[in-house]
């Protein structure tokens, strides 16, 4: 369960951290890191602060977009501070986040996600994910630094991971019941996009209303054969609509 965890790194600015967060990762048992556009990679540093982790900076993937780290991930988690702006599904508890993460684990990978030292995840970035989550801390400095805040939600799975009922073997899920990635799922929601306002519901791109819809899509959780059903849905609304 704990290989299909991934943590996602976004444009981190210390080499530093990136070492300290393979530190953190490898304790609890994580192997999969993958970085988006870090500035300074590889680098001395960061194997330095690995300290003993120097096999997850080594074997570290490093890609161009966050879209592109999550893109085959069935849930992604975006640690962030709680943006109210966006009506995304948010755990409240970080051990319900590791909990979940943990069950969809078994079957496909799943992604936490953190941003930059400085200002954390973007908007679009937090728009990737399927859930928030926050780390409970003190309101008066509630500051963690980015390796901390890896190690308090690494933590979190392991122990998830460690409490898992031990209750024998549990057949995979068949591939159509399976949650979609991030990719199926971006591709549904450009063609629910296309749909919208091609039929008039919508008169040209409106961020609010697709976000909106975004996060119904987030909280119901459609299987793979759900999703292909909404597909075809959409296609058939498709085929009757006038040419433009």
């Amino acid at each position: 369960m704990l290989s299909n965890i991934r943590i996602v790194l976004v444009q981190t600015y210390h080499p530093g951290n990136i070492g300290a967060s393979a530190r953190a990762m490898k304790t609890m048992g994580l192997t999969d890191l993958v970085l988006v556009n870090p500035r300074r990679f590889p680098d001395p540093e960061a194997s330095r602060l690995a300290a003993g982790a120097e096999d997850l900076v080594d074997d570290a993937r490093v890609v161009g977009s966050l879209q592109e780290a999550v893109a085959d991930c069935v849930q992604v988690v975006g640690a962030s501070a709680r943006l109210r702006s966006l009506p995304l599904p948010h755990f409240d508890e970080p051990a319900d986040m590791a909990r979940e993460l943990v069950e969809q684990g078994a079957d496909d990978p799943v992604a936490l996600v953190f941003g930059r030292e400085r200002f954390g995840l973007t908007n679009d970035e937090i728009r990737c994910c399927s859930h928030q989550v926050s780390i409970p801390a003190n309101p008066d400095y509630g500051i963690l630094n980015l390796a901390q805040a890896v190690q308090v939600l690494a933590h979190e799975l392991f122990t998830a991971w460690r409490r898992r009922p031990d209750s024998g073997y549990r057949p995979a899920l068949p591939a159509t019941e399976r949650q979609p990635t991030r990719e199926q799922l971006d591709h549904f929601h450009d063609h629910l996009s296309r749909v919208m306002q091609h039929s008039g519901f919508i008169t040209q791109p409106h961020a609010r209303t697709e976000a909106h819809l975004q996060a119904l899509f987030a909280r119901a959780r459609p299987s793979r054969r759900e999703l292909s059903l909404l597909r075809g849905l959409l296609g058939s609304l498709e085929r009757h609509l006038p040419d433009e």
